[in-house]
């Protein structure tokens, strides 16, 4: 945990700019947040980096818990709440899976929208989970988002595709979804990416029924700097019809996130 607390205590500003790159992820989830999320409600934003999504909710009049790895991205979202003029009702430093300062069934919605990225060994990953849903109250909304397998390679061709070195590089990531950080690959630090198809094995596991599993970029992911160029009014129209087609499985693997959303028994 030690590489990834110090990628995102050095990278604090770049990550709270990566949603205003990343337009169609930050409103989808939005979309989805909207939909799923009753007013007034207790959150606890586990991963919540820098606050993007903290602030807003908090905009939207929510009460929002932030908990992540990285103090600096606690530090910078506490300036940004002050900025924004809302109230974060407590900043809380430390990760996914070390959650025993906070009470049973204490919140209405759960985020862990980042620690499955990476979290590396799946026990812990199912611990994660498990203690998000332990501080959930029953019937409660968890968020759940993942990394795909195949965002690599939509990342090589969006960006690079002349600088592929080997098919091998990019196929390995389908085997096991482990990206280790070292000298040769400083691109993201330790990261796990997960096939789509094995989201809903693994969130069965757990006592929760699914409300949805979707892609987030779904068919758009390889023309997102097109999009983002376009008036409101047209970008606004291409959200809707990424929005409603991105729960078929066949758009999952041309997405690099999918989101899970679920409600605990």
């Amino acid at each position: 945990m030690k590489k990834i607390r110090k990628y995102y205590d050095d990278f604090v500003e770049k990550e709270w700019m990566r949603l205003d790159k990343h337009k169609i992820e930050f409103e989808i989830t939005k979309r989805n947040m909207k939909k799923y999320i009753k007013n007034n409600s207790r959150i606890l934003d586990i991963g919540s980096g820098p606050g993007r999504y903290s602030i807003y909710l908090s905009q939207l009049g929510h009460k929002v818990t932030c908990v992540d790895i990285s103090e600096n991205n606690l530090i910078f979202a506490k300036k940004k709440a002050e900025h924004f003029n809302v109230e974060i009702e407590k900043f809380i430093n430390t990760d996914a899976i070390n959650l025993n300062m906070i009470e049973d069934e204490s919140y209405d919605v759960v985020l862990n929208m980042g620690p499955m990225y990476h979290i590396m060994e799946v026990e812990n990953r199912r611990e994660s989970i498990n203690e998000s849903l332990r501080v959930l109250k029953r019937g409660g909304i968890l968020f759940v988002s993942f990394i795909s397998s195949y965002a690599p390679i939509i990342d090589c061709l969006k960006k690079y595709p002349e600088n592929i070195k080997t098919s091998e590089d990019l196929l390995n990531y389908l085997k096991d979804g482990k990206n280790i950080s070292d000298d040769l690959n400083l691109g993201f630090t330790d990261a796990y990416f997960i096939n789509p198809h094995d989201i809903r094995p693994f969130m069965d596991l757990f006592l929760i029924n699914e409300l949805k599993l979707t892609a987030i970029e779904g068919l758009s992911a390889l023309q997102e700097e097109k999009l983002n160029n376009l008036d409101e009014s047209t970008f606004e129209k291409w959200i809707d019809i990424i929005y409603k087609t991105s729960t078929d499985p066949l758009t999952w693997a041309s997405s690099e996130h999918m989101l899970y959303i679920g409600k605990k028994k």
